[in-house]
């Protein structure tokens, strides 16, 4: 777990990087190349996003004793990601002076005013943006936990049925068991009655025999 939560801090440093680079350039830009290079950079960040989720979820997977220095770097990462989308967001209404006297011309001074008021509302507008993206992220996180949840009550379910089914069958086996246990000992018992009674008869018909020979002997000693 660990070796992978070292590769997202790995994409994480190599994607950081190129977008403090790209929102370093925003300002000098103008017109369609700026627009271009922001839609980019929002890009990028999206896919910075996913990948705090994986760390995230990675940090939760890592054993309680070793998981507080995960959660420490992750937590660093998330104060420069937060750090990332400001710089961002100042980047898409700002320009540099070139850029400024190129968009304002020879009316630069009268037009100062209303540049400023314009990047006001811009950044107002860029403001409440994020704060619905953030809504956004929240309510798909809830709404993901949601699933994940009846996911987990699903498979819950589906255990306890199937203990329950091997249950029923051990019970099931268990009477078997038992009847046959009641069958093998009415068997027994009719075979040990069986075994006394041809015992029984045994002996009478030794008696019978024993007396018959004693009359016999009688008998021929006394006619002599």
């Amino acid at each position: 777990m660990s070796s992978d939560f070292e590769a997202y801090e790995q994409d994480f440093g190599t994607l950081t990087a190129e977008i403090t680079n790209k929102i370093g350039r925003i300002p000098k830009l103008g017109g369609e190349e700026k627009t271009q290079l922001v839609l980019n950079v929002d890009k990028q960040l999206e896919e910075v996003r996913e990948l705090m989720e994986q760390m995230d979820l990675e940090v939760r997977e890592i054993p309680i004793q070793s998981r507080g220095m995960y959660q420490s770097r992750l937590k660093s990462y998330k104060g420069e990601m937060e750090k990332l989308e400001k710089d961002f967001k100042r980047s898409r209404i700002a320009y540099s002076d070139e850029v400024r006297n190129e968009l304002l011309g020879e009316d630069a001074g009268s037009s100062e005013s209303q540049l400023i008021k314009l990047r006001e509302e811009r950044a107002h507008l860029l403001d409440n943006t994020e704060k619905l993206e953030r809504s956004s992220r929240r309510l798909e996180a809830g709404y993901q936990i949601a699933v994940e949840t009846e996911q987990v009550g699903q498979e819950i379910l589906a255990n306890l049925h199937t203990d329950r089914e091997k249950i029923q069958r051990s019970r099931d086996r268990l009477r078997e068991t038992d009847a046959n246990l009641g069958k093998s000992s009415r068997i027994l018992t009719g075979m040990l009655r069986r075994i006394i009674q041809n015992r029984v008869l045994v002996f009478v018909l030794g008696a019978t025999i024993l007396l018959t020979i004693i009359l016999a002997i009688y008998f021929n000693v006394r006619g002599h």
